[in-house]
């Protein structure tokens, strides 16, 4: 991660050696402090999701069990092994090729609803971020709402139908929000893991409308939604990754 300061200007003029004037620059309090996330950062985050997946496979799977098919702790951890062995391959330092290759490679390994839906996540993750080594925050929020944008267009889902989009969308937002206020990139990524927490937990009362728990009517109220819960881990592990970037 880098951190640069951006010479401001605060309009209007000072008298410089000479008697030349020259333009007033900003205290250093109101210089702007740009953050930007590497490739290698990017693959930190990767790695550090798919070991959150690891640790959680059983717990995913658990409440995939009572809604669904009781696979998708199983069929993520299949697919993030799968990227992992294809980021000790990866040399290029285009992060657009870096999350598509991530992408595909979800699409083409994990089974059931969980391979599609984040295979087409990171695809347009990749697809905003395409030909940039660094990104910045406002990098970020595009990418997220390409992300999410391209997940409801595959899966057909809208808040609340109980589906990975509960959790996606407060955080959307929630970034958006933060980064449009000013506030820090570590922080502004700390508000999108809260608010996916909060979408997350928010599923369990509702009854699904989409997907294999819908086939369960009333009875799906109740239980926590894995792919909702998978995704608070997605943001979870970007916040715990970027979160030594400076406040």
């Amino acid at each position: 991660m880098h951190r640069s300061r951006r010479r401001g200007y605060a309009g209007g003029s000072e008298e410089g050696a000479g008697g030349r004037r020259r333009p007033r620059a900003l205290p250093p309090s109101r210089l702007e402090v740009v953050v930007t996330v590497t490739h290698d950062d990017v693959v930190r985050w990767i790695r550090a999701f798919a070991d959150a997946i690891a640790e959680n496979k059983d717990s995913l799977t658990d409440l995939d069990s009572a809604i669904g098919d009781a696979d998708h702790g199983i069929n993520m951890h299949r697919g993030m092994t799968a990227v992992l062995g294809k980021l000790d391959g990866d040399g290029s330092a285009d992060i657009g090729t870096l999350l598509k290759t991530v992408g595909m490679t979800l699409v083409s390994s994990v089974g059931g609803a969980g391979g599609p839906l984040y295979g087409t996540l990171f695809l347009r993750l990749g697809a905003a971020a395409a030909g940039k080594e660094e990104l910045t925050d406002e990098d970020w929020v595009a990418m997220v709402t390409a992300g999410v944008e391209g997940v409801q267009s595959r899966g057909k889902a809208e808040p609340e139908d109980k589906t990975m989009v509960d959790a996606l969308i407060p955080a959307r937002d929630a970034l958006a929000t933060a980064v449009a206020a000013g506030e820090p990139f570590a922080g502004a990524l700390r508000s999108a893991a809260a608010a996916a927490e909060e979408g997350m937990k928010a599923t369990i009362p509702l009854v699904a409308r989409k997907g294999r728990a819908s086939y369960l009517g009333e009875r799906s109220a109740g239980h926590q939604d894995p792919g909702a819960t998978s995704s608070w881990l997605l943001m979870r592990t970007a916040a715990e990754t970027f979160g030594d970037h400076t406040e």
